[in-house]
């Protein structure tokens, strides 16, 4: 058995290529009865709950930075991963070792089995197992995917509740519309919980308004961070999850903690998150990657270049997009008159191809070109008078970046 990959005595493996959401089936019915027959475990240790479309991971990890700094011991679960399933279960900044992930995976091989708990579910199962053997005092739950069926919500003490930017994504698993996503996301809201949250579309601020009074909860809208606040994750709309994360750990005071604001300004410059506008390196020459993989993420992106030095005379894009996402907005967001786009498949994935994205896109004849993988397209800039400045932008799916990482393509 190789160490990127554990198998346990269900019916999947989890390996580092593994998709997000293979075998997804939403519903918490499954991880509350494995739950219950795990003896419920963390059931008194208080969760904060992140939800959203994007900037969950960025939320989580700059709310774990700052935890980190103040030694409140804290259990943290993300998705996806970019190499390794490890990267999913934390406390504070020390992931999982890779035995105590597949001593616990086959530990609870019986019950994940008997419940036909999915990947994402078991890694859950298996992070609240963990968290109380190493005797967590709080938990940092980002939700997998949705809201009101996700696994993460089986946890039932989540006193606060902190939500990203709501837009449009997996439509096939949450609805066709920003209601309908909306609805599903508002559902995590708990009894007289707390909630912050970044400006969302108004049809959203309704949804939230109408369910936080239902539930008795206190919502608090926050602004963007102004300028003076450093952030160790760049890009714009780090401000808006910086500010969403600051939110939930000035209430953390409710539940009997208190943080400085100079260790809250602290911790956020000190945060991480990979694959998230970060400035990369092959063979020494600089790549920027970011894992924009929904039209939303794709506008963000879209208005960030718009900060960038030369810019206007075109980007070069590597793009891998699964067949699932919505491609056409995607691109609409992303490609101006200048620019090229390099279309590669994600490796392990379906992904759209030029003849497919012509079809819906024949305004892109001219812009579009087709390469095997990165590596190829890497190569044959490389043979160009001089690298390209802007560098190019490696987008359209976390998994293919964690596969570029994972090869060792790229430096992480």
């Amino acid at each position: 058995m190789s160490e990127e990959t554990f198998i346990t005595k269900s019916n999947f493996t989890f390996e580092s290529k593994s998709t997000e959401f293979r075998d997804m089936n939403l519903g918490i019915d499954r991880m509350s009865l494995a739950i219950n027959a795990m003896k419920d475990p963390c059931k008194n240790i208080p969760a904060i709950h992140i939800a959203g479309t994007n900037g969950k991971g960025s939320i989580a990890a700059f709310i774990n930075s700052v935890l980190s700094l103040v030694d409140i011991k804290t259990g943290i679960t993300t998705s996806p991963h970019l190499v390794d399933w490890v990267e999913r279960i934390s406390i504070n900044k020390s992931q999982i070792s890779k035995k105590e992930f597949k001593s616990l995976s086959l530990a609870l091989s019986p019950i994940i089995e008997k419940f036909s708990l999915t990947p994402f579910e078991s890694v859950i199962a298996i992070a609240l197992k963990y968290f109380t053997l190493k005797e967590v005092e709080l938990l940092i739950l980002e939700v997998g995917l949705g809201g009101r069926l996700d696994a993460t919500t089986a946890h039932k003490y989540r006193p606060i509740i902190a939500f990203g930017g709501i837009g449009l994504d997996h439509c096939e698993y949450l609805g066709d519309n920003l209601e309908k996503i909306a609805i599903e996301k508002a559902s995590v809201i708990t009894p007289r919980c707390t909630v912050i949250t970044a400006t969302q579309h108004n049809i959203v601020k309704r949804i939230f308004k109408k369910t936080a009074i239902m539930q008795k909860a206190v919502i608090r809208w926050v602004d963007p961070l102004p300028s003076d606040w450093e952030l160790g994750i760049s890009g714009a709309i780090q401000k808006e999850n910086a500010a969403v994360a600051k939110g939930v750990i000035e209430s953390l005071k409710n539940i009997g903690w208190n943080i400085p604001e100079e260790k809250i300004r602290e911790g956020l410059s000190l945060a991480q998150w990979p694959g998230r506008l970060q400035t990369t390196k092959w063979k020494d020459m600089p790549i920027v990657v970011d894992g924009a993989h929904n039209p939303p993420a794709a506008k963000q992106l879209s208005i960030e270049r718009d900060t960038w030095t030369s810019q206007e005379r075109g980007i070069i894009w590597i793009l891998g997009i699964q067949i699932k996402k919505d491609m056409i907005n995607i691109l609409r967001n992303l490609i101006r008159e200048k620019d090229v786009a390099w279309i590669v498949p994600i490796p392990g994935q379906q992904s759209w191809s030029i003849p497919q994205i012509l079809s819906f896109c024949p305004e892109y004849r001219t812009q579009l070109k087709e390469a095997l993988s990165v590596e190829e397209v890497l190569s044959i800039l490389k043979e160009g008078e001089k690298w390209p400045s802007p560098p190019p932008i490696i987008t359209g799916s976390l998994y293919l970046i964690g596969d570029l990482f994972q090869k060792g393509i790229l430096i992480n």
